[in-house]
């Protein structure tokens, strides 16, 4: 069976399972999408691994999973969702310490998560695509509609949205600095946006 590319498309509320979120791939040389229900701290922890300007004070699990493997010279060379079986994905991460290759089960949620912080591609295999990707159409590239998140929002755009009419930007910057320390990274994503709407103002 021949394997197949995947980007990371975006993130999106689950319209089957409440508190959950659907997490969409897309292959890279096609136009079908694999969409996959994730929970919401799954959700958050690949967000923040795409988002580059929000750094947590404190590691979370996938990050401390990276410092131990950067320790101890484990590299994830990539990822692979070889299973579907009743809904659910089954996923291996493909491993190297010392020229040899050992290859672990995982949730997929977690290895796209492992993955984004190594830098690993994320494969599936033609058959799953087959049974489980749908095609993604778009009216135009920059408009995305309400199911379908674009990565640079993925935490911002998982809360209602605030109004910052009243605070000037220094206010707003001690509040990002206090959501980051509180470990509130959807708040800081949402207080980021802010800013940043302004200063291109």
């Amino acid at each position: 069976m021949s394997l197949v590319r995947l980007d990371i498309k975006g993130i999106s509320y689950s319209q089957t399972q409440s508190g959950a979120y659907a997490l969409v791939l897309s292959e890279v040389d096609g136009t079908r999408t694999l969409p996959i229900v994730i929970g919401a701290f799954e959700a958050q922890s690949i967000a923040i691994a795409l988002e580059k300007e929000i750094k947590p004070p404190r590691p979370l699990t996938h990050d401390l999973f990276k410092s131990f493997a950067d320790r101890f010279h484990i590299i994830i060379k990539q990822v692979i969702i070889h299973k579907l079986v009743d809904g659910v994905f089954y996923s291996s991460l493909i491993c190297e310490r010392d020229g040899i290759e050992e290859i672990i089960d995982t949730r997929t949620s977690d290895a796209i998560a492992l993955a984004t912080r190594f830098l690993a591609p994320i494969f599936t295999y033609e058959n799953i695509l087959d049974k489980a990707g749908v095609y993604l159409k778009l009216k135009d590239e920059d408009e995305i509609d309400e199911e379908n998140i674009v990565l640079g929002d993925l935490i911002a755009e998982t809360i209602e949205e605030t109004s910052y009419g009243t605070e000037t930007l220094e206010e707003l910057n001690k509040q990002l600095d206090e959501a980051v320390e509180n470990e509130d990274y959807e708040l800081a994503a949402q207080i980021r946006d802010e800013i940043n709407k302004r200063n291109t103002k």
